[in-house]
Formats: C-alpha cells, structure tokens, sequence
C-alpha cells in the first residue's frame, strides 16, 4: 500500500551552488550531504511532502536541456508556495533566470497562480500557489 511520495533523484553540476539555490533561495532543508567513494556528491533535501535527491558528479555535468516536445520526460519540478508574486520577487532579485513571469495557472482547477523559473543548471522549476 502507497503511503506517500518519497524522492526524485537529479544530477547537478555544483553541489554546493545548487544547495544554495534549493535550501537559501527556495526554502528546502537540507536532510543529508555527503562524499561519497568516488569523489561524487549526494544531498537529500526535503521539500516538506517529499525529498530531492541531489548528485554531483565528480566529473561535473553540463547543463541540463528541456524535454523534446512528443519526448517522454521529466518537464519541470514544482513547488508550493503561499504566495507565487513574492517568491518570484526574491529569486529574481537573487538573478535567478526567468522563464515566465507569474500568471494565473491553466489548470485552475488545482493551482491559482504559477511562474517558470531555471536554477543553475537550467532545470525548469515552476513556483505554485493554490487557491485558498
């Protein structure tokens, strides 16, 4: 029997850059970092309903592409937040690179309002807000 969501595991260029991305910009904490014996990094940070396992490589990684249009694929990750304007107005004051200002959401029958934005490796993160 499912008892809930656990983790989506990622590949980073920079761990200590994306840590500060998803802890200090986006509010994830961090559960877990260590070396592991091949000189590569893991993190688990925990999103509140589920974890991000992070890896770094020790070779390093380019940069992350978007999923092909018809391509199966992992198009974005989303995160919750109490309020899309004011977490949008943070990161891009931080210089995080915007994709898509904050919008009233498609799908309004499960979120309000939502925002596009890329973290270092140029993963596509969706900020979310549901309606109260």
């Amino acid at each position: 029997m499912l008892k809930s969501f656990e983790h989506i595991g990622m590949t980073v260029s920079d761990m200590d850059r994306a840590v500060a991305f998803y802890c200090d910009l986006l509010g994830l904490r961090l559960h877990l970092r260590k070396t592991m014996p091949d000189g590569s990094h893991v993190a688990f940070l925990d999103a509140g309903g589920g974890m991000l396992e992070v890896f770094a490589p020790a070779s390093g990684a380019v940069r992350a592409t978007d999923v092909p249009e018809g391509a199966a694929g992992l198009r974005h990750l989303t995160f919750l937040f109490g309020s899309v304007a004011e977490t949008f107005a943070k990161l891009e004051a931080a210089g995080v690179e915007v994709k898509e200002r904050p919008r009233l959401a498609y799908n309004s029958e499960v979120l309000h309002k939502v925002a596009f934005l890329r973290d270092p490796d140029g993963i596509l993160i969706e900020l979310a807000e549901r309606t109260d």
